[in-house]
């Protein structure tokens, strides 16, 4: 398999320097994969989509492109909409509720709290109901800012009919998002309670921390023991986390992390990773919970994945 490049050249005494192509796709690499990420929530998929990139990019002839960054996000955003329409057809048959692959991200992600916000668990979720046109088009315009013009070449439709899905989409966004972006302060707080809780195996405590309404979704993928339809209610939710950890309590440890931009926990059993808890928070309580046990989904947790706007 021919893979992307991953790092420009090194320095030294006869070190080669990247050709224009590949110094154009290593400067813009970071991008192209949040931009793939954003519109695909499984960074596998990204990667691929990257690749897929790579290999079109290559072909071209640089004298003919005016702006290389542009264009690059073009042939991102066509393969991503290509995979996109895969993927829908993929979910149908998936066991159990589909959750965005999380990220161990940088800090610095975190202090970009637009890009945070765009890449958190809710905030994938909530993109997961658009079509795919839709999805690119938000994501596009409302996370990395590009004009109308620029996004009708990207999604092959005329600037007119990009403005109206534009406004279609960021009015279906805005009906589904918390209403307010939750700060990290916030969000640790709320996670601090609800692991304190947890430890503890105090009823209250959770109950306290968790909003009345609060839905739990658990991503297994058929390999994993997981939740297969969403648990609505805090005293349910509470429930089946205290019964769960009780059982567990000796192998299990929770350890807060940096996921998607956002704090988060990850448990391990026996030291093992298990699973990637993140959070949705609203005015201080917890509204939503996404557990992310599938195996294949848990890979880019070993290392910092950089996103970028």
């Amino acid at each position: 398999m021919v893979g992307t490049p991953q790092t420009e050249a090194g320095g030294g005494r006869g070190a080669e320097l990247p050709d224009p192509a590949t110094e154009a796709f290593l400067a813009h690499r970071n991008l192209l994969f949040t931009v793939a990420y954003e519109m695909l929530g499984s960074a596998a998929d990204a990667e691929d989509v990257l690749q897929e990139t790579w290999l079109r990019w290559a072909g071209v002839e640089l004298g003919t492109v005016r702006d290389r960054r542009a264009y690059l996000v073009r042939i991102t955003t066509r393969q991503a909409l290509a995979r996109l329409r895969t993927l829908g057809r993929r979910k149908e048959f998936y066991v159990g509720p589909w959750l965005p692959e999380p990220l161990l991200t940088a800090p610095d992600v975190a202090e970009d709290v637009a890009l945070a916000d765009s890449v958190s668990m809710a905030m994938l979720l909530v993109l997961e109901t658009l079509a795919p046109t839709e999805r690119a088009v938000f994501v596009l315009r409302e996370v990395f800012d590009l004009g109308y013009d620029e996004i009708a070449e990207a999604v092959e439709k005329s600037p007119a009919a990009v403005r109206q899905i534009a406004h279609r989409a960021r009015a279906h966004v805005a009906a589904r998002r918390p209403r307010r972006v939750v700060s990290a302060v916030e969000t640790r707080n709320a996670l601090d309670a609800f692991q304190r809780a947890v430890e503890t195996g105090d009823l209250q405590r959770l109950l306290d921390i968790l909003a009345p309404d609060v839905v739990l979704l658990g991503d297994g993928g058929g390999v994993r023991q997981a939740v297969l339809r969403p648990i609505v209610g805090a005293d349910k939710v509470a429930r089946l986390l205290a019964g769960g950890w009780s059982r567990g309590a000796n192998l299990l440890s929770l350890r807060p992390a940096q996921v998607n931009g956002n704090p988060a926990l990850i448990v391990r059993l026996a030291g093992e990773l298990d699973t990637v808890l993140a959070v949705r928070v609203d005015d201080g309580r917890i509204t939503g919970l996404y557990a992310v046990r599938n195996p294949e989904k848990l890979s880019h947790m070993a290392r910092e994945t950089v996103l970028s706007r």
